[in-house]
């Protein structure tokens, strides 16, 4: 599903579907990105196999450069406090690619919009 988030078009996931967990999946997600010209994914963490949290299995960071490498934003949604309890490196990726512009960890499409919002350029106009 595809949705205009005033200056970002979003391509957001269902989050029923099947899992994101090959790199085929990901070719898949840059063709429909790309055919609907958006520039941010929006990946419920349920659409997410388990092994992307498990950084040592290589997914996480194959799933991220592709979309890099497309000049795709990434947006991860949902709840994923028990993999950063069960891992300090993924804790560190999380924090960092949150202070980034490339891929973050969100909690929900709310915070994904609040965070599109305040990278939106002033429109104030002048009286």
């Amino acid at each position: 599903m595809r949705i205009d988030e005033d200056d970002f078009l979003v391509l957001h996931l269902d989050s029923a579907g099947p899992l994101i967990s090959t790199a085929e999946h990901v070719s898949d997600l840059v063709g429909t990105a790309w055919s609907e010209n958006a520039s941010l994914i929006a990946i419920p963490v349920e659409r997410l196999d388990p092994e992307f949290f498990r950084l040592e299995s290589g997914f996480a960071g194959e799933l991220t450069q592709k979309l890099v490498n497309y000049r795709l934003q990434l947006a991860i949604l949902g709840d994923i406090e028990k993999h950063i309890d069960a891992s300090g490196a993924l804790r560190d990726y999380v924090w960092e690619s949150n202070r980034g512009s490339q891929v973050w960890f969100l909690a929900d499409r709310d915070a994904l919009e609040t965070k599109l919002a305040a990278r939106r350029p002033s429109r104030a106009t002048s009286g």
